[in-house]
Order: structure tokens, then C-alpha cells, then sequence
């Protein structure tokens, strides 16, 4: 083919647009990262965001529907929390300066948030997503696609000559990425990516789910993405005490339509919710960089017992130095396979101080099999094909001491019934098991 994509060549570099998108967002920031979290602006002296004339330490929480106005005839800044509330005001801000966007949103949950970016795609539209993807993800995928008429090809996204592949084959008006995918912990590459879908196809919207790094770790506006979202459940709240989801967005065209999709659904975060997730904010650094001192300690402690483990942080990893290039730390997310599925039951039906349960990102450790629980809504036949593996364990490491967790760990491996590699004993039987479901 005459036009086949050179990918070496088309991806050499960032955009102009990108790069200049860095460098603004950069001067936005007046510290450090972690110094930013921290720092919540209550007064804004030149009038361009929010103000809070008392100057409270604290975001007060503004818990009302509705504001009274001055006027019959002209509104002031707020008349109606679904459409803005002060509260949310703080926060929307806060999260735009971290991730290094143009405007930030926050709505009800993560899914809320896909949701929304969803609808910036129309019926006959085409979609490419991953095929290493959040069960919940590729649920409302496949809804829209038999309900909406929004078709999504799913592809290796961590291989850019088939994202390019995909590109020739049709129009394209939006790129779905998760990197690292969940739960098989691949990187796909957002910057080489972005700058070639911008190039082939202008009008496509990059879109990233970047939960699992947070905007500690990886800030994918900088990389060329158009929109990044967050579970804000996860790593910005940190603690599993509410729903929340956030998006920000690199350009102001794009911004408005979000907010308006934001605004007619009715879906913005409550004022309540939004200052849990703002005081949640403030601690994510210390909290991301003790799980992932944890992390890397249970990835290693797990490849010497002989398991195949997936964590970009291992230098086995074969995205090691990808990863390395785009993120600033490999996270707190591992995942493992043991080759026997009931073992691998048994392992997390042994574990004490890991608790059972879907979701990632508290300050409490958790385990589960995927395949039983948040990706059981993927048919099996399907997870199949897309190599995911029914015996495969996700970790998500908490805060706790990194010796009570790994005490644990290898307490659970022993009466599971692994020897000192990934091999079960033979005088240990298989444990009677009802399998877990989950609508997650």
C-alpha cells in the first residue's frame, strides 16, 4: 500500500499542539507535584476561579440545592447545584492544576465519567478501544454498540502498528486506552499513539483511563491524550468511602461540550462527596508512594517463589522501559498467575489480612480473581480470546507494613499448597468452591 503508515516516522515526536500543552500547563503549577496536592487555592486574587471570601484552611461544604438570587432577572455565579456548586467549584479546579488540564469535571463514578465521554461519539461512529480492559468498560462498549449503534474495535493497544492497522481500515473518532491495562498490567504507548491518531485521523479524541497510575504518577494530558478520566473512587480518595469520577480535558473547545453533556444529564459529584474527594487528594502522594514501596516488594517476593507476575515495576516486565518513559513510578497494582485455577482460589480464600473484593486504590490491601469478580461480565469465550486468564490474581497493595503483608501472602501460598515454587502440593486437596460473581 502506497499510504501505509510509517510508524517510526509518524511518531518520532510529540505534536506542537502537545508540547505547548505541557509547557502551559506547567506554568499553571507553582511547586512541585506532591506540594500541589497539597495546596488547595480558596481565593483566586485576580477573580478567575474560586473564591471563598473567608479564606477557609478547609473547603467549606456548600450542602444546597438551589442559591437565592439578587435579581428576577439575571443569575449569579451559581443558581442551581446540578448545574454548579462552590464545593465542586474547589475541586474541579484542584483536579485541573494536578492533571494539567484545561477544565476538570467531576461526576458521580468512574463509569459515570466514560459515560459522559461516551456521548461525545454518535450512532455509525467508530471506536478503538483495548482488549486488556475493565469488565465495566467493556460492558458499556458493548451496550452502545447493540443499543447505540457506536461501533468499537477492540485491538492490541499496546502495539502501535495495529493501532495503526485500524486506523487504515476505516474512520476513526475516538481511541480508548488503558494503560497499565487492567488486569493483565500492559502499557500501551499514549504518546506515540495520540501523535499518530492526530495525524491520521485530526478529528479522533484520545481518551486515556489513567486510575490505576493516578496524576502522581502519569499525567497522559502531557502525553498527548485529549481527555484523561479517573475512578475517583480509587487512588484520589484512597480510603473506599465513596463514588466518584473525574475528567479532565486538554483543550477549552473540547471542555465546553463535556460540561454540557455534564450539565443535561444531570451527573455532576454532590458537594458532600466532593469535599471527601478533595481531602482525599491532599494525602495521594504519601499514600501512592507507600503502596508502591509495598508493591514492588510483592512483585519481587512473588517472582522468586517462580509465579509468572505482571508489574512494571520488575525489569522481567517487557514494557519495563516504556513504562519507565511515560509514568513516573510503576504503581501499586501487580497481578499473577499461578497455572492452576483452584489453586489460585485457594491462595485468595487463604489470605487474612488481604481482603477479598473488587476495586483497587484504598489504603487496605486487596485480592481477588478477576475472572470471578470484576471481569465476570466479559463472556469466558471472550476472555479467552483476549488471553486473559482465569487463573490470574490481582494485588492491590495497601499501606500497611510491607512485612505483615508479605507474612500473609506467603502464609496463604503455604496453606493453599505451593511448594517453594508455583507448584501445588499433591497432599494438599482442592478446596470445595462456590464461585464468587460480580455485576461490578
Amino acid at each position: 500500500m502506497a499510504d501505509t503508515i510509517s510508524v517510526v516516522e509518524s511518531v518520532s515526536s510529540l505534536t506542537t499542539d502537545a508540547t505547548t500543552h505541557t509547557n502551559e500547563a506547567a506554568q499553571r503549577r507553582r511547586y512541585r507535584l506532591a506540594t500541589e496536592l497539597v495546596s488547595v487555592d480558596s481565593y483566586d486574587e485576580a477573580g478567575n476561579g474560586v473564591r471563598d471570601p473567608y479564606r477557609a484552611a478547609s473547603v467549606p461544604i456548600y450542602q444546597t440545592a438551589t442559591f437565592k438570587q439578587t435579581s428576577a432577572t439575571q443569575c449569579g455565579e451559581y443558581d442551581y447545584s446540578r448545574s454548579g456548586n462552590p464545593t465542586r467549584s474547589h475541586l474541579e479546579s484542584h483536579m485541573a492544576k494536578v492533571m494539567g488540564a484545561s477544565r476538570a469535571f467531576a461526576v458521580t463514578s468512574g463509569m459515570t465519567a466514560l459515560d459522559v465521554i461516551m456521548r461525545l461519539v454518535r450512532a455509525g461512529n467508530h471506536v478503538i478501544a483495548g482488549d486488556d480492559l475493565y469488565g465495566g468498560t467493556n460492558r458499556l462498549l458493548g451496550f452502545l454498540r447493540e443499543h447505540a449503534g457506536i461501533h468499537t474495535h477492540h485491538v492490541d493497544t499496546t502495539n502501535v502498528e495495529a493501532v495503526a492497522a485500524q486506523l487504515e481500515a476505516g474512520p476513526v473518532h475516538m481511541v480508548l486506552l488503558e494503560t497499565p491495562t487492567n488486569p493483565m498490567i500492559r502499557i500501551a504507548d499514549v504518546q506515540r499513539i495520540a501523535t499518530l491518531v492526530h495525524e491520521r485521523s485530526p478529528d479522533a479524541i484520545v481518551v486515556v483511563d489513567n486510575t490505576m497510575m493516578s496524576p502522581f504518577l502519569q499525567r497522559t494530558l502531557n502525553l498527548g491524550a485529549d481527555i484523561e478520566y479517573h475512578s475517583g473512587t480509587k487512588y484520589l480518595s484512597g480510603h473506599h468511602d465513596l463514588m466518584a469520577g473525574v475528567i479532565g480535558v486538554r483543550s477549552a473547545a473540547l471542555a465546553e461540550r463535556v460540561g454540557f453533556v455534564i450539565n443535561a444529564a444531570g451527573c455532576g459529584l454532590g458537594p458532600f462527596d466532593c469535599w471527601l474527594l478533595l481531602r482525599g487528594v491532599k494525602t495521594l502522594a504519601v499514600r501512592m508512594e507507600r503502596q508502591q514501596r509495598n508493591a514492588e516488594r510483592v512483585a519481587q517476593f512473588l517472582e522468586q517463589r517462580g509465579f509468572r507476575v505482571h508489574y512494571p515495576g520488575l525489569p522481567s516486565h517487557p514494557q519495563y522501559e516504556l513504562h519507565r518513559r511515560l509514568a513516573d513510578g510503576p504503581g501499586a497494582v501487580l497481578s499473577f498467575e499461578t497455572g492452576d485455577t483452584q489453586l489460585s482460589e485457594r491462595i485468595v480464600e487463604s489470605a487474612r489480612l488481604w481482603g477479598i473484593s473488587v476495586s483497587f486504590g484504598c489504603v487496605n490491601s486487596l485480592i481477588s480473581m478477576p475472572c470471578r469478580m470484576s471481569h465476570a461480565s466479559i463472556p469466558a469465550e471472550i476472555r479467552k480470546a483476549r488471553q486473559l486468564p482465569e487463573d490470574v490474581i490481582r494485588l492491590c497493595v495497601g499501606i500497611e507494613d510491607g512485612d505483615d503483608l508479605l507474612e500473609d501472602l506467603d502464609r496463604a501460598l503455604r496453606v493453599a499448597g505451593c511448594s517453594s515454587t508455583n507448584t501445588a502440593s499433591e497432599e494438599t486437596p482442592s478446596a470445595p468452591h462456590s464461585p464468587v460473581t460480580s455485576t461490578v
